[in-house]
């Protein structure tokens, strides 16, 4: 009692209210184990070790495990072709579930889809200010679909806000790539283009980014987006360019729809030798799930996966739905729903989980971040380029 007497008598000199004795004091937390969301309620971390035992169960149903591993590690897909699909739509509702494209939240969420990149790319044949104005009008439109769908979709710009919107249970919402002809030769539409939300442009299709690779003012336009944050896409441009893009840019580059030639001879689908230098310079592949580019089935997906991860390394790889892009998909991967058939695949063929993890999430959350810091460590030292391509490409 005296004891009792003492500890009361401590605790209210230090001015903390008096505890009952029926009271029983809380064990600390654990350092190796701290409690990252202390709003959950005690079940959802019985969830997660359940998940986790059933990912690492061998004898476990595949489809199982990949629901399981993407439940953790959703998807970051590449290349979603549904702004220019939303154009020739009177109405939809993509919280609602929407029947005439190949993405909504409803299949997106039972994809695990955590980020999405929007492409901005334009029909063939515009250039210089219908290239610009089509260009803003997809931007706008992206913004606009974006805020009016905020229970499913996040309007996003850095690594950071791509994870903050993943944890709040929103798709992450990435602007780009976009077509260069939309910046109509001008560095100072790049920089209103980034103010606007523009974090990936491809070089291909242009006069400075050509068959015969960069000219000074393309090598200008990259460093620029290195400046800026702007990750350069390199699909669809020829070998000059991607070796020049690849040896002169400070931030990883992206090819945002290319599988492997050796497996599949499609022009956009990149060599062996390009797949190891994209690997060396830490870049990134994201294999596109079109028939046209990789195959009919999701195994042919799955064999493009295997092969670009032995050549450039499972840092190198990663997905690209390219959804809603005019393209036919393989057998069980033709919407944005069907990502856990394709991870199930990949269980079959002995991916570890590590390797899982990069694909999904992991290689494009460590480009991103490396863009952002890449682009304030060249914003302290490097001035906005004032260059015009008359003066560099005479």
């Amino acid at each position: 009692m005296a004891d009792l007497q003492d500890e009361l008598r401590t605790t209210a000199e230090v001015g903390k209210p008096d505890p009952s004795a029926a009271t029983p004091v809380p064990a600390p937390e654990s350092d190796e184990h701290p409690d990252e969301h202390p709003d959950e309620p005690p079940g959802d971390a019985t969830d997660a070790e359940l998940a986790l035992a059933l990912l690492r169960d061998p004898d476990a149903d595949p489809l199982d495990r990949a629901h399981a591993l993407l439940a953790a590690n959703p998807v970051a897909d590449g290349y979603s072709g549904l702004p220019w699909a939303l154009r020739h739509l009177p109405w939809y509702d993509l919280e609602l579930g929407e029947s005439a494209v190949d993405t909504d939240v409803p299949r997106m969420r039972r994809g695990h889809v955590g980020a999405l990149f929007w492409a901005l790319h334009l029909p063939e044949g515009l250039a210089g200010d219908r290239a610009v104005g089509a260009t803003l009008e997809q931007l706008d439109l992206v913004k606009t679909v974006a805020r009016s769908h905020p229970e499913g979709l996040r309007l996003t710009g850095t690594a950071g806000q791509v994870t903050d919107a993943r944890n709040c249970g929103r798709v992450a919402v990435v602007l780009g790539p976009a077509a260069a002809a939309a910046l109509d030769d001008s560095i100072g539409i790049l920089r209103v283009l980034h103010s606007l939300g523009l974090r990936v442009l491809t070089l291909a299709g242009t006069s400075w980014a050509s068959e015969a690779g960069l000219t000074r003012f393309g090598e200008e336009v990259v460093r620029e987006m290195n400046r800026l944050g702007v990750l350069a896409d390199l699909s669809g441009a020829s070998p000059a360019t991607i070796s020049r893009a690849v040896t002169i840019s400070k931030a990883p580059v992206l090819c945002t729809r290319s599988a492997a030639r050796a497996l599949r001879p499609h022009p956009a689908n990149l060599p062996d030798a390009t797949l190891a230098e994209l690997g060396a310079a830490r870049g990134l592949c994201l294999v596109p799930l079109t028939a046209e580019q990789a195959g009919p089935s999701v195994r042919d997906v799955a064999d493009h996966l295997d092969h670009v991860r032995a050549v450039a390394g499972p840092e190198c790889v990663g997905l690209s739905g390219t959804y809603d892009a005019g393209s036919a998909h393989p057998q069980e991967l033709g919407d944005a729903s069907c990502y856990p058939n394709l991870i199930a695949e990949l269980l079959r063929r002995g991916w570890t989980e590590p390797d899982l993890t990069l694909l999904t999430w992991g290689n494009v959350q460590r480009v991103l971040r490396s863009a952002d810091f890449t682009a304030k460590a060249a914003q302290q030292r490097r001035e906005p380029s004032t260059a015009r391509i008359a003066e560099l490409d005479g």
